[in-house]
């Protein structure tokens, strides 16, 4: 019996919350919600999809997100995250993959995710290629607990399955 080439990528990613006067928005899995504070990072510091974008670099063993847009480039300031998932799943494509399943959690006191969690879902399908059924999205509170309880920042973990050809 010969088995499919099923690879498993993980990521994770964390960026830090700062106080902002009056109202912004934040990007969290492409969509923008609104907030008190500004997530900080030199692209736009959607969480979500840089886990997941670094998720789908694993499974072809391409480095970390870093590597491929290095925050020291001012190319890259203010960059719409959807271009670093693009590219990852380009990647994935050229190595002759086929993505199957992506799976993003966001561990965040705030904002309140349930509200966003479909538009969440149909961007991440959208930008894959994927249908909504196999994308999911979940977030979870730290309970209060560390910088993410004290809501000084949010995590994104993400798993992302592909499955190649069976090379012979």
């Amino acid at each position: 019996m010969i088995l499919p080439d099923v690879r498993v990528g993980h990521g994770y990613d964390t960026h830090r919350l700062v106080e902002s006067k009056g109202m912004v928005e934040i990007v969290l899995c492409g969509v923008k919600i609104p907030h008190h504070a500004s997530l900080l990072g030199h692209s736009d510091a959607d969480v979500g999809l840089h886990a997941l974008t670094d998720a789908l670099l694993a499974t072809v063993g391409a480095d970390d997100i870093e590597s491929h847009f290095p925050p020291s480039d001012p190319q890259w300031k203010d960059a719409s995250s959807d271009r670093f998932l693009a590219h990852a799943a380009r990647l994935v494509s050229q190595e002759g993959g086929t993505i199957t399943h992506c799976d993003v959690t966001l561990l965040c006191e705030t904002p309140k995710i349930s509200p966003y969690r479909d538009p969440m879902k149909t961007a991440i399908a959208s930008l894959l290629g994927l249908e909504g059924k196999r994308v999911s999205v979940k977030a979870s509170t730290n309970g209060g607990l560390g910088f993410v309880g004290r809501g000084e920042g949010i995590v994104a973990l993400a798993t992302a399955t592909v499955v190649f050809p069976r090379e012979e």
